[in-house]
């Protein structure tokens, strides 16, 4: 036999036995390794690599790149300081579909204005990164213990239907006024803003752009990518209105600063932080949590919805496992690499996007674990790329702002509509008012107050008609 049909037969053979490996019969779990409550799955062994959601994560990254004028500006971190925490997280996020959670994992993002407004209690400084370290280990050693013990449901189902309503809010009027206050984003950057986020709304919310998307593919396609239009669109229009500077384009690699960021912002460079400061941020944690919970919960509509169009595979969503996942990630990076965006259980945005393509069929995404996993590998290829990173630093100012109005409009209409009576809403409003202004402590002692008084001996009932009953009043 010829060298050429040996090569020829060893890459069939490899072919075989890996499509061997990775294969499943109709209606079973797709192949893992298991690990206690953790089924382990490698790419291109336990599932097919997605190269469409690959070459999509890697275009996807900049989006995630937006945490670093959060570190700048509320921790004070160099550049390079801030890149390194972005590229710890990006690796973080892949464990997810290692450890057989098949999400695409994100931030806790109603959550980050909130506690933007925490930390800025603290001098900015070695106290404020102590700060953040407290909370986001308390947040992670919670999430891990409620998922191990199966106690997270069970927690939330006590907290009263209006006080959750007002932690949503309260996350969407703290995330438009994080933008809106005076000498804030907006005051820097006014037009592209106002064009920006613009163009946002317009793609991610307008009825009419949903009725003509679905005629023209390629409108489609960009309503499918999120807010990287915005940030395309961002990349032109600052240095047009003279806003920010045209990018100077640079080859390489990015060179995060891994060692300043380990002797200079974790608990090794500015100190452990006092038992005060974990006491202070449990209600901070406390409503970070809510927030947590209400992601999960949407991850499992997510999923169940993908599974009823592909019978092919059983997908396996086990909220106590991805407590376990994204706990453990908060524990570990407030030790590494303090992170004000958190480690959260999902990208709705681009888990929706996954999945809609997982529905095609097999030929299209083989299993909901490939698309998941790819995407995340793809994201953390892009934090790496010196061009991709050069290209949107002058606008991820922009890009954060836009990503904050977004969710604060996310956040309000999530809120309002999961009021059940004009009591709940009158409540959280009230609550939303003075914890995005005062703090999470302030809010839910104000919520707490607010339910005793007018809800205690209250049979809970659900209005539907709500709004058309109280729009006199409203």
């Amino acid at each position: 036999m010829s060298e050429k049909n040996e090569i020829q037969k060893s890459q069939t053979d490899l072919q075989k036995n890996s499509q061997k490996i990775w294969s499943r019969e109709y209606g079973k779990e797709q192949p893992y390794l298991p690990a206690g409550p953790f089924k382990v799955r490698l790419p291109f062994i336990h599932y097919r690599f997605e190269w469409a959601d690959y070459f999509q994560g890697l275009l996807m990254c900049a989006v995630c790149l937006g945490a670093i004028p959060m570190l700048t500006e509320y921790l004070g971190m160099p550049f390079e300081v801030a890149i390194a925490v972005v590229v710890l997280n990006g690796i973080l996020y892949c464990i997810h579909v290692l450890l057989g959670d098949p999400v695409i994992p994100g931030w806790v993002t109603p959550a980050i204005p909130l506690l933007m407004l925490h930390v800025s209690q603290f001098p900015m400084g070695p106290e404020r990164v102590q700060a953040l370290i407290a909370f986001e280990l308390t947040l992670g050693i919670l999430a891990f213990v409620l998922g191990a013990t199966g106690l997270g449901k069970k927690i939330v189902s006590f907290v009263p239907n209006a006080m959750q309503c007002g932690i949503i809010l309260g996350s969407g009027f703290a995330a438009v006024m994080v933008i809106f206050n005076k000498d804030a984003r907006f005051d820097t950057f006014p037009i592209s803003i106002t064009i920006c986020i613009g163009l946002g709304f317009y793609l991610l919310f307008s009825n009419q752009f949903k009725k003509i998307r679905s005629k023209h593919p390629i409108l489609k396609i960009i309503g499918n990518l999120g807010i990287l239009p915005v940030i395309a669109l961002a990349i032109i229009v600052g240095p047009l209105v003279g806003e920010t500077e045209w990018p100077v384009i640079e080859w390489g690699i990015t060179q995060p600063a891994f060692y300043t960021l380990f002797t200079e912002w974790t608990f090794l460079g500015v100190g452990f932080p006092p038992l005060s400061m974990f006491i202070s941020g449990l209600p901070m944690v406390f409503s970070a949590y809510i927030i947590l919970f209400g992601d999960m919960i949407q991850s499992q509509a997510l999923l169940d919805d993908a599974g009823k169009v592909r019978l092919d595979e059983k997908i396996d969503y086990n909220p106590n496992r991805s407590h376990m996942i994204f706990g453990a990630r908060n524990m570990l990076m407030s030790i590494i690499g303090p992170d004000i965006t958190m480690c959260g259980p999902l990208w709705a945005a681009m888990q929706v996007v996954v999945c809609e393509r997982f529905k095609h069929g097999r030929e299209a995404m083989d299993s909901i674990n490939g698309g998941a996993g790819s995407f995340r590998f793809g994201t953390l290829t892009g934090y790496l790329l010196l061009p991709i990173v050069t290209l949107v630093k002058p606008v991820l100012g922009i890009a954060l702002a836009s990503t904050m109005l977004i969710q604060g409009y996310v956040s309000i209409k999530v809120g309002v509509m999961k009021a059940r009576t004009a009591n709940d809403l009158g409540i959280a409003g009230v609550m939303a008012a003075v914890l995005a202004t005062r703090g999470a402590a302030w809010g839910l002692a104000v919520g707490a107050v607010l339910c005793l008084l007018i809800l205690l001996g209250n049979k809970p009932e659900y209005d539907e008609n709500i709004f058309e009953q109280n729009k006199e009043t409203i």
